[in-house]
């Protein structure tokens, strides 16, 4: 009898005390306090073209804070895995971002790098579409990287 009584006891305790954490989700929307008033690229122009729309559409219209992005970007390929064979089983598809950032008199530069696999099929577009699937994941990351950097660039106390 005693130990259903402590295990009740100890087991609301700990329900008290993790239920009343204070915890908050953060609004990012709220963090969001730029807009991009110019992206200049160089570099690989797929992952500038989608790498573009992605920082516009997230991007706030007005704002106080108009900035300017130079970005470098830079896809670089190379071999993970072979079989008994020395046939390539695995490629590696990383993406290196330079980016420059331009606010009024401010100049800070920060790099980002994502790095993803993908496997070689018996088909060649299949390997392909593996290869053009990873990409879209990477430039994905790489845009969620740098609004990221941007947030807590503007968010500084």
């Amino acid at each position: 009898m005693k130990t259903t009584k402590n295990k009740f006891f100890i087991v609301s305790i700990l329900l008290i005390f993790l239920s009343n954490c204070g915890f908050k989700v953060v609004d990012k929307t709220a963090l969001m306090n730029f807009s991009i008033k110019e992206i200049n690229f160089t570099g690989d122009k797929r992952i500038n073209y989608k790498l573009k729309n992605i920082l516009k559409s997230k991007s706030k219209k007005l704002s106080s804070n108009s900035i300017i992005l130079n970005i470098e970007t830079k896809k670089n390929k190379s071999i993970k895995e072979k079989n008994i064979n020395n046939e390539i089983t695995k490629y590696e598809l990383g993406i290196v971002a330079k980016i420059i950032l331009i606010n009024g008199d401010k100049t800070k530069d920060f790099v980002s790098i994502v790095n993803g696999d993908y496997t070689v099929s018996e088909q060649f577009s299949q390997t392909l579409k593996n290869e053009s699937n990873i990409l879209d994941l990477l430039i994905e990351k790489l845009s969620e990287n740098i609004n990221r950097k941007l947030m807590i660039e503007f968010n500084e106390p």
